[in-house]
């Protein structure tokens, strides 16, 4: 009886092994539909803050002594074009390139509010169908300074600023509506790939974080 017992406890305990492979096989496993199944419109202008470093440092410094800690959570949408992956990236004045998405403010929650703001016809209506997945990848502000490093030093008890990634699954098909002072690009994860002089050090380390998954390309 006993060893009948410890067979159905190893017989349970590799169904159990193998229920968890396969789900983290499903995980890492991204859909990639084409370009072409999405629709890009256009709607008013967004304000957006011109300043220099030193406006921005005493804008972040206010911030802090009011809010704390600032968050931002910021959107990896990944389509298909010529059976590669491409990231859609926000373009600003034509040299200016963000991932969608933004700051928390006090009392907001959640990035598809956020991305709301980018990607809907307004604010207040969010983006169906999208699938806010895994947080790949976080930056930390020490200080009030200009850079942002992938991980938190260990003698910064009191960080600024948290920038979060977290990879957006698209459905097969969506409507992106971007503000006239916005171009929605689509480039490619190859392009990107170390250009931190282009994209910056965070978009530019996005091919690094997104190894780890499989690219099913889909054809519609």
């Amino acid at each position: 009886m006993g060893e009948e017992a410890r067979a159905l406890d190893m017989e349970t305990s590799e169904e159990n092994t193998t229920t968890r492979r396969n789900h983290t096989v499903h995980e890492l496993m991204v859909d990639l539909y084409p370009l072409s199944s999405y629709y890009f419109g256009s709607r008013d202008a967004l304000t957006v803050k011109d300043e220099i470093i030193s406006d921005r440092v005493i804008r972040l410094k206010s911030n802090y002594a009011a809010h704390g800690l600032r968050t931002c959570v910021e959107a990896v949408l990944l389509v298909e074009l010529f059976k590669h992956p491409h990231v859609l990236l926000l373009q600003y004045r034509n040299s200016i390139f963000k991932l969608p998405g933004g700051r928390l403010r006090p009392g907001e929650s959640g990035l598809k509010r956020k991305l709301a703001s980018k990607l809907s016809v307004n604010e207040n209506v969010l983006v169906p169908g999208l699938e806010v997945g895994e947080c790949i990848g976080m930056w930390w502000r020490p200080n009030f300074e200009t850079l942002m490093y992938p991980f938190l030093p260990p003698n910064v008890k009191h960080p600024k600023e948290c920038s979060k990634l977290f990879l957006v699954r698209l459905p097969v098909h969506q409507q992106f509506v971007v503000p006239k002072n916005f171009k929605l690009l689509a480039v490619p994860l190859c392009q990107l790939h170390e250009d931190e002089k282009t994209y910056g050090p965070i978009i530019s380390q996005i091919p690094k974080l997104l190894s780890k998954f499989s690219f099913n390309m889909m054809e519609i």
